[in-house]
């Protein structure tokens, strides 16, 4: 692998220097590339906004940025944990093809990423926020070497210690910490960044990686709580009785940092306009996974599972030239391993031959909101109290939603007759054609990335020489700490 990336790298920097010289060097900000700024936030679930139809929330500056950019409304994430989704985010891949499929783990260098690829065609790169992607301990520098090929560098592997986030600095090996509450000083830096590299010839991604509004919630500043009161916010009718109080509660901080994030991202789309770069940048944002917040019985902070609260996250995307398109929906489910080949393909950078994804350019210039696509999600190894659920495929529709275990098929559910998903349709004789019909789909799309005949957790661990180590399960569910990780050894380096 590591030969392939080489030789990918070699001819994208032929592929540049081929290229006529103002490609990359002209002056007008209009004939140079665009930038890319990607805003990637954490446990965002896509029901939890504003213009996706949540009464409660307040996010007035995504839910206006909704009126000038796409909007996949089935986007979903490949494996609904942060490890695993910025993995294949950052490769276009899978976490079955990488072994990236748990938390704690290390991106190898061998793998050719986002960041690396732009850099090889004259881009400029900076990455801040949590990375995720080491492997070496949460609190341990990221040292140059492991960044994928991000330059600007004001980032930590990962904290949710908001009010006191620690960050390495470039080469600086001394630990710093962000001023205040956290997303609001990564946004000042970004518009700083930008501020600088907005006179470039060259053009720069940018990747903004806000970790909010990930638990714990309690430590959201307090005016913005104070926006929720518990006793007035709606839950969804597949919240159980005895899941409200704890729901309502945790709900109250979550929407806060919501509320938070929306506003420190607002300073970031308002800087691309004073900038004068709106026209020449293309922006998304997204989550890497959502929360199941007791939907279904399930606890809040849990993820990982099929249903639509954990794995459906919200995707705003603007590029140069969106025109008549801006404010229109695309229904057809993106993935998180298309992302990066969608970028390169609105980029018109060449897609190298190891990603897997799909290239969605064409239907984000024009969005057609009938098109329908499958799109692939896996728990490849559950974590943490999800241990206690099997592994799972499954396939994501417009419409539906198909999972099988190694053993069985789980669910099926109609998503538009049925958005809160509780009415499984598995074992209903009326939708027995249906049900084939989704488990070829899901078939197939195994078959493309020679998973077709999955199996187990202990397989995948055995394969990538992996093993779990002992976590800190919830003692309850309002003190609970994220998983620690795995011991992973052999790609440590």
């Amino acid at each position: 692998m590591k030969n392939t990336k080489l030789k990918i790298q070699g001819l994208l920097f032929i592929v540049m220097i081929s290229l006529p010289f103002p490609f990359y060097c002209q002056e007008d900000n209009k004939s140079k590339k665009p930038n890319v700024v990607y805003i990637l936030t954490d446990q965002w679930r896509s029901s939890a906004l504003g213009y996706t139809g949540n009464p409660d929330v307040k996010t007035p500056n995504l839910d206006k940025f909704s009126k000038e950019a796409v909007n996949f409304s089935n986007a979903v994430s490949v494996s609904p944990v942060c490890t695993p989704h910025r993995a294949a985010l950052m490769t276009g891949r899978y976490p079955t093809t990488t072994g990236m499929f748990l938390n704690d783990l290390y991106l190898p260098d061998e793998e050719l990423c986002m960041a690396e690829i732009f850099k090889s065609v004259g881009y400029s790169t900076g990455y801040l926020g949590k990375w995720h992607l080491d492997g070496h301990g949460r609190l341990n520098n990221v040292a140059p070497e492991r960044r994928q090929g991000f330059d600007y560098w004001k980032a930590l592997e990962c904290s949710h210690d908001y009010n006191k986030m620690a960050y390495y600095e470039n080469n600086d090996p001394q630990m710093k910490y962000w001023e205040g509450f956290s997303p609001f000083s990564i946004a000042e830096d970004a518009n700083n960044y930008m501020d600088e590299h907005s006179k470039d010839d060259n053009p720069f991604l940018l990747f903004v990686s806000i970790a909010t509004p990930h638990f714990p919630h309690n430590n959201a500043p307090q005016e913005y709580k104070d926006l929720y009161p518990e006793s007035g916010l709606t839950l969804a009718p597949n919240v159980p009785e005895e899941w409200e109080s704890a729901a309502r509660k945790e709900l109250q901080g979550y929407y806060a940092q919501c509320t938070v994030s929306d506003e420190a991202i607002g300073s970031i789309l308002n800087k691309i306009k004073e900038l004068g770069i709106w026209e020449n940048t293309i922006i998304v944002y997204t989550a890497d996974h959502g929360e199941m917040m007791g939907a279904h019985g399930v606890r809040p902070f849990a993820k990982q599972l099929a249903w639509d609260e954990s794995i459906k996250v919200p995707f705003l995307i603007s590029y140069p030239a969106i025109g008549e398109n801006k404010g229109l929906v695309i229904n057809a489910p993106i993935n998180t391993p298309d992302i990066l080949p969608s970028l390169l393909g609105l980029t018109e950078i060449e897609i190298p031959t190891t990603i897997e994804g799909e290239n969605l350019s064409t239907l984000i210039k024009s969005p057609d909101p009938k098109k329908d696509r499958t799109a692939l999600v896996m728990s490849v190894c559950p974590i943490a109290e999800e241990y206690i659920y099997q592994e799972y495929r499954a396939i994501r529709t417009k419409q539906y939603t198909y999972v099988r275990t190694p053993e069985n098929t789980t669910m099926l559910f109609d998503n538009i007759e049925d958005p809160f998903q509780m009415n499984n349709l598995i074992g209903n004789s009326d939708f027995e054609a249906l049900h084939i019909e989704l488990d070829d789909k899901l078939k197939k799309a195994l078959q493309g990335i020679g998973d077709e005949n999955f199996q187990n957790r202990d397989y995948y661990l055995k394969k990538w020489n992996l093993k779990l180590s002992d976590r800190n399960h919830a003692i309850d569910y309002f003190g609970f700490e994220e998983d620690k990780g795995v011991v992973q050894t052999p790609r440590l380096n």
